[in-house]
């Protein structure tokens, strides 16, 4: 597991996604703290890192990433879907990331450390 500290290129991305499921690779962003968490089996153990590393339950949001899309195609290269996104109690009841607000939130972080 990494928190990545400084962008990396999609070359970066692709070769970290080797160590799980090849083609996707799980992350965890923190958009309170601009943080992304990436390399993991599970969500979960991103979110327990990124806790560990100071952040609040309450600000990071699962999703994938797909290293061999374009990063411009939001739609191939981002996915939210992710069991630690359910929290009725943050009125987001299913895996997607319901809120569009914190859906553009997390792109931009994304786009802030993931490069071409």
């Amino acid at each position: 597991m990494v928190i990545l500290e400084k962008p990396i290129t999609k070359e970066e991305l692709t070769n970290l996604s080797q160590n799980y499921f090849v083609d996707m690779i799980k992350a965890v962003v923190d958009v309170d703290r601009e943080l992304i968490a990436l390399d993991a089996e599970l969500h979960s153990d991103l979110e327990a890192f990124l806790i560990e590393n100071g952040s609040s339950q309450e600000s990071l949001w699962g999703f994938n990433l797909y290293p061999e899309a374009d990063n411009s195609d939001v739609e191939n290269f981002v996915e939210f879907d992710s069991l630690i996104n359910i929290r009725p109690r943050q009125g987001n009841k299913s895996r997607y990331v319901e809120d569009s607000v914190t859906r553009e939130r997390i792109i931009s972080i994304v786009n802030k450390f993931i490069t071409k």
